[in-house]
């Protein structure tokens, strides 16, 4: 990864957190939690994906559409957040992964 690529990256960071604030007061509160909980869980989508721009993109739709935040996603955060992630891989995941298949050849 070459400086510009960090610089690019850098950018693309701090338009989406633009986009964030832009958002209304509960909706701000609500994705900030969402970041906390992608990132203790750590889905690999996170970082090979757009999922955050994705949730961005949804929560505008949702504020577009009058509705409150809570409307959209319901009342339990992390059950929502799970559900977008439940069909990936996260790195607890990838970890477990390489101490099984140590454990194995270690055995063998």
């Amino acid at each position: 990864m070459g400086i510009q690529d960090i610089i690019e990256g850098k950018k693309q960071w701090r338009a989406h957190l633009a986009r964030v604030k832009a958002l209304p007061p509960d909706y701000q509160i609500v994705y900030k939690e969402m970041q906390k909980y992608f990132f203790k869980v750590g889905p690999v989508a996170l970082t090979e994906g757009n999922l955050l721009a994705e949730i961005v993109d949804f929560f505008e739709e949702g504020v577009a559409a009058g509705k409150g935040v809570l409307e959209l996603i319901g009342t339990d955060v992390a059950a929502f957040c799970d559900d977008l992630i439940k069909d990936s891989r996260t790195y607890a995941d990838i970890y477990q992964e390489s101490v099984t298949a140590k454990r194995s050849t270690t055995d063998d």
